[in-house]
């Protein structure tokens, strides 16, 4: 009988070149994940730098200025741009639809109306408080409307005018002041 002798090393060498290998593949993922990282963030080019440009401009002025004068890349001209008031637009959406029958038709129009202001909130108050009057004045306009009267875009913007001068007319007997500047139809439904 011949006894043989296994030599156990082999298997640990193997199992450690694996061990090995796999250490290394997540050092390598790891430093490409990281490398990608500082391409994408510390990019003059990328996104988050424009970004920080819109949030904090006064900083992004002065970090342009500053790589100008190190020499990168070209100078940027500043453009003077004229002080204006904004005006924020606010909006208000009667909840429920107005029906009304059209003139001289069995026809009828349910459209819902929305107005925006540029005054302040005050004007959207006063449309709050006053919409039953409001909508009464609305059916009592679009009821004067007959169907081809509000065909087509002209029509309905016909019928926004009106609708706007008697809700500002409204305003102005109860509140002294009127202020809704248009008149809007999130829906509008003929039949």
């Amino acid at each position: 009988m011949s006894t043989e002798t296994v030599d156990p090393a082999p298997k640990k060498k193997g199992r450690i070149l694996g061990l090995l290998g796999k250490l290394l593949a997540v050092v390598v993922l790891l430093g490409a994940g990281f490398g990608g990282g500082y391409l994408f963030f510390a990019n003059p080019f990328s996104p988050a730098q424009d970004m920080l440009r819109l949030i904090e401009p006064e900083k992004a002025a002065e970090a342009d200025a500053a790589a100008a004068d190190a020499g990168e890349g070209p100078k940027k001209v500043q453009r003077e741009m004229p002080d204006q008031e904004l005006f924020v637009t606010s909006y208000f959406t009667f909840p429920e639809p107005v029906t009304s029958n059209l003139k001289e038709s069995k026809s009828f129009l349910q459209v819902q109306v929305g107005v925006s202001t540029q005054y302040d909130a005050q004007v959207i108050k006063n449309v709050e408080t006053h919409k039953l009057a409001l909508q009464s004045d609305m059916l009592a306009v679009i009821a004067t409307f007959t169907a081809e009267d509000i065909a087509g875009p002209e029509g309905r913007a016909r019928l926004a005018d009106a609708l706007k001068d008697a809700i500002n007319a409204r305003l102005e007997k109860l509140e002294g002041f009127g202020g809704v500047e248009d008149v809007f139809f999130p829906s509008f439904m003929m039949q």
